[in-house]
């Protein structure tokens, strides 16, 4: 199993002023620690599960490129960018530099988007869950006709490209791993099927996540995918004190990797200190790296 470092919030001690290095600082030592990715949550406020709407929130795409030029080894992505955010044209090409600028470590997190507040509080369409879903699914279309290098017309029903030129293309090959998330059984697990590289499943339990892979694994079958093709990643949240050892937290991912995950996202707490970084690269990844 592998871990990756999710960073839910930039509200650190300092302030803004500190902020850019502390972020380096983060990412140097969970690079150091031996995570094999970091994530940030493509968001324009807080969101509620984490903290006030007011709380610091770094544009994704910035802080990602910041961190590339940071680290030289872990894949860098953002957990996960919500489809109404950016013309997926455009999402396309900043994956791309991210991709080229990085060597070769960019994911494309990207799911139907759900946080109101921030679209209506910034001006951003908020269309109907259905059709959410339906610009999902063409924004999936467009950025692997993009990647593939044909440079033709695209024509949908929410979005239309006269010609998808993208250069420089991506390092990774064939592209950036597209990483879908969301666990909705009917539509979120069937794009994952037919289009995803990776799915990401909130961490409710083994069971439930078993439950959601049986489910992916059917509509692999419908389509004709080859579900042994697919990450299957989890978000957890992470952190050591009363009632969580580190020795425990390897015990709870051995449960999730019985159950077929294979990368699990953690919400580490307190990683602005550091020591929690340290501690997970001591004590859990050596252990999980052997299941």
């Amino acid at each position: 199993m592998k871990l990756g470092l999710q960073l839910p919030y930039f509200t650190w001690p300092g302030g803004p002023p500190a902020l850019g290095g502390k972020l380096a600082e983060i990412a140097r030592s969970a690079e150091g620690a031996g995570y094999d990715s970091i994530w940030v949550m493509d968001h324009f406020f807080q969101i509620p599960m984490a903290g006030p709407a007011e709380w610091d929130m770094l544009e994704a795409y910035t802080a990602l490129g910041y961190l590339a030029g940071q680290t030289s080894r872990v894949r860098l992505g953002a957990l996960v960018t919500g489809v109404t955010y950016r013309h997926p044209g455009i999402l396309a090409k900043q994956v791309s530099t991210l991709d080229v600028l990085s060597g070769g470590r960019a994911y494309l997190g990207i799911g139907a988007a759900w946080y109101e507040r921030e679209h209506l509080g910034l001006g951003v369409t908020f269309p109907p869950l259905k059709e959410r879903f339906q610009r999902l699914e063409e924004a999936l279309r467009i950025v692997k006709q993009m990647w593939s290098g044909e440079v033709a017309p695209f024509e949908g029903k929410h979005y239309q490209l006269a010609e998808t030129l993208n250069v420089p293309m991506p390092i990774s090959k064939p592209h950036p791993p597209i990483l879908i998330g969301g666990s909705g059984e009917k539509k979120t697990l069937r794009l994952v099927a037919k289009y995803a590289n990776a799915c990401n499943l909130f961490a409710e339990s083994p069971s439930a996540v078993a439950r959601k892979l049986a489910i992916l694994r059917e509509h692999c079958d419908a389509v004709g995918r080859n579900y042994d093709e697919i990450e299957k990643t989890i978000i957890r949240p992470m952190g050591f004190g009363e009632g969580s050892s580190p020795a425990q937290v390897v015990q709870m991912l051995g449960e999730y990797a019985e159950v077929g995950v294979q990368t699990c996202l953690g919400v580490l707490l307190g990683a602005e200190n550091i020591v929690p970084i340290e501690t997970v690269g001591r004590d859990v990844i050596p252990q999980i790296s052997k299941m």
